[in-house]
């Protein structure tokens, strides 16, 4: 498999098969949505998006990067996440990075989304996929957020087969200047625990996979193929 690494202003062209990765925070909290029962997580482009869709449906469940904002339910934070009882709702989900990477690779044949939490079932689906090129978007600080960068290094080795530990790579994403940010209150609208929740090694055993639907970016859950699945391929 060749696996590219990618900033999202250094996509010039569309890749047929696009992980974009965004560990801390928004695909760690997106994961945890499915988790507490969101049937569909909407990927707004901009916050007025975010609000407009939140006004025509105010029923959905809105949040987005640093402070509470009003007409904004909650914020992008794992730990304050777990409160919120989210069964069979729609999410509509605008963050600084990870939201931007996935719209920007939003023609893709295969769109997937990505962290820790999810690194093995994402793995086995670009297995089973049989993808010869995969674009991981490093969402976060240009492509360079070592977060980012050591989890899709990670996913990649997985799912070209290679015995590949993971110690080292999360060793990295708890070292990188998002960790710090967060440990530290840089940044607004975060709880204690998010950089351990963010570091949770395969937590959910599906991976995620956004499409094009009436032009809205539609992320949803989609569970991994078993190693039987695997092996019979």
């Amino acid at each position: 498999m060749d696996a590219r690494f990618l900033g999202i202003a250094e996509l010039v062209e569309v890749p047929s098969v696009a992980v974009v990765v965004d560990v801390m925070r928004a695909f760690t909290v997106a994961a945890r949505a499915f988790e507490q029962g969101a049937e569909k997580i909407v990927l707004a482009g901009s916050a007025d998006e975010a609000l407009a869709l939140k006004a025509r449906h105010p029923d959905w469940v809105a949040l987005k990067d640093g402070p509470p904002t009003p007409g904004v339910d909650t914020v992008n934070s794992p730990g304050l996440l777990r409160s919120i009882d989210l069964g069979g709702r729609t999410v509509v989900q605008k963050t600084t990075a990870g939201t931007v990477g996935a719209l920007a690779v939003k023609e893709a044949s295969l769109v997937l989304c990505a962290g820790f939490v999810v690194a093995e079932a994402t793995a086995r689906l670009l297995r089973t996929r049989k993808s010869d090129s995969v674009t991981f978007v490093v969402t976060g600080e240009g492509g360079w957020a070592d977060e980012d960068l050591a989890c899709a290094q990670y996913i990649a080795r997985r799912a070209a087969g290679t015995a590949t530990h993971a110690a080292e790579f999360l060793r990295r994403a708890a070292g990188s200047r998002a960790a710090a940010e967060l440990a530290e209150g840089v940044r607004a609208g975060v709880h204690p625990d998010d950089v351990a929740l963010c570091l949770e090694l395969d937590r959910f055993p599906f991976a995620m996979v956004a499409t094009l639907e009436d032009s809205l970016m539609i992320l949803r859950p989609c569970a991994a193929p078993s190693l039987t699945d695997e092996a019979s391929i």
